[in-house]
Protein backbone atom coordinates (compact mmCIF):
# COMPACT_ATOMS: atom_id res chain seq x y z
CA UNK A 1 0.00 0.00 0.00
CA UNK A 2 1.12 3.52 -0.64
CA UNK A 3 1.36 6.37 1.86
CA UNK A 4 -1.97 7.95 0.94
CA UNK A 5 -3.84 4.68 1.44
CA UNK A 6 -2.07 4.12 4.75
CA UNK A 7 -2.97 7.64 5.85
CA UNK A 8 -6.61 7.19 4.90
CA UNK A 9 -6.87 3.85 6.71
CA UNK A 10 -5.09 5.24 9.76
CA UNK A 11 -7.48 8.19 9.99
CA UNK A 12 -10.55 5.96 9.60
CA UNK A 13 -9.37 3.42 12.18
CA UNK A 14 -8.24 6.13 14.61
CA UNK A 15 -11.61 7.89 14.30
CA UNK A 16 -13.54 4.68 14.90
CA UNK A 17 -11.31 3.88 17.86
CA UNK A 18 -11.88 7.37 19.27
CA UNK A 19 -15.66 6.98 18.94
CA UNK A 20 -15.50 3.54 20.56
CA UNK A 21 -13.56 4.93 23.53
CA UNK A 22 -16.13 7.70 23.94
CA UNK A 23 -19.07 5.28 23.82
CA UNK A 24 -17.47 2.98 26.39
CA UNK A 25 -16.71 5.90 28.72
CA UNK A 26 -20.24 7.27 28.40
CA UNK A 27 -21.74 3.88 29.18
CA UNK A 28 -19.51 3.61 32.25
CA UNK A 29 -20.17 7.18 33.36
CA UNK A 30 -23.94 6.85 32.98
CA UNK A 31 -24.13 3.37 34.54
CA UNK A 32 -22.20 4.16 37.73
CA UNK A 33 -24.27 7.02 39.26
CA UNK A 34 -27.46 4.94 39.69
CA UNK A 35 -25.38 2.44 41.67
CA UNK A 36 -24.01 5.14 43.95
CA UNK A 37 -26.92 7.59 44.25
CA UNK A 38 -30.24 6.10 45.35
CA UNK A 39 -33.87 7.18 45.51
CA UNK A 40 -35.04 10.77 45.38
CA UNK A 41 -31.50 12.16 45.40
CA UNK A 42 -30.86 10.45 42.06
CA UNK A 43 -33.76 12.31 40.43
CA UNK A 44 -32.56 15.63 41.81
CA UNK A 45 -28.86 15.22 41.02
CA UNK A 46 -28.87 13.58 37.58
CA UNK A 47 -30.07 16.58 35.52
CA UNK A 48 -27.04 18.49 36.79
CA UNK A 49 -24.67 15.54 36.71
CA UNK A 50 -25.38 14.34 33.13
CA UNK A 51 -23.78 17.31 31.32
CA UNK A 52 -20.75 17.08 33.60
CA UNK A 53 -20.40 13.35 32.91
CA UNK A 54 -20.83 13.95 29.18
CA UNK A 55 -18.06 16.57 29.14
CA UNK A 56 -15.87 14.36 31.34
CA UNK A 57 -16.24 11.52 28.82
CA UNK A 58 -15.21 13.83 25.98
CA UNK A 59 -12.20 15.21 27.87
CA UNK A 60 -11.06 11.77 29.03
CA UNK A 61 -11.47 10.41 25.49
CA UNK A 62 -9.27 13.22 24.17
CA UNK A 63 -6.66 12.53 26.86
CA UNK A 64 -6.61 8.75 26.20
CA UNK A 65 -6.43 9.32 22.44
CA UNK A 66 -3.52 11.76 22.88
CA UNK A 67 -1.58 9.33 25.06
CA UNK A 68 -2.08 6.49 22.58
CA UNK A 69 -1.11 8.67 19.58
CA UNK A 70 2.07 9.85 21.32
CA UNK A 71 2.97 6.24 22.09
CA UNK A 72 2.34 5.18 18.48
CA UNK A 73 4.35 8.16 17.19
CA UNK A 74 7.33 7.10 19.30
CA UNK A 75 7.09 3.47 18.15
CA UNK A 76 6.46 4.09 14.46
CA UNK A 77 8.20 6.47 12.07
CA UNK A 78 5.07 8.22 10.83
CA UNK A 79 6.83 9.97 7.94
CA UNK A 80 7.94 6.61 6.56
CA UNK A 81 4.43 5.13 6.34
CA UNK A 82 2.02 8.07 6.15
CA UNK A 83 1.49 10.97 3.78
CA UNK A 84 1.65 14.34 5.56
CA UNK A 85 -1.86 15.68 6.11
CA UNK A 86 -0.82 19.26 6.73
CA UNK A 87 2.04 20.65 4.70
CA UNK A 88 4.41 23.16 6.26
CA UNK A 89 4.36 26.66 4.86
CA UNK A 90 7.59 27.74 3.22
Amino acid sequence: MNKKTNTFLFIVVATLFNILIMIVLMIIFFAVPPLIIRGEAYKKVMPYLMPILFLAAIVLTFFIYNVIMKYISKKIDMEKYFHPIFKRKK
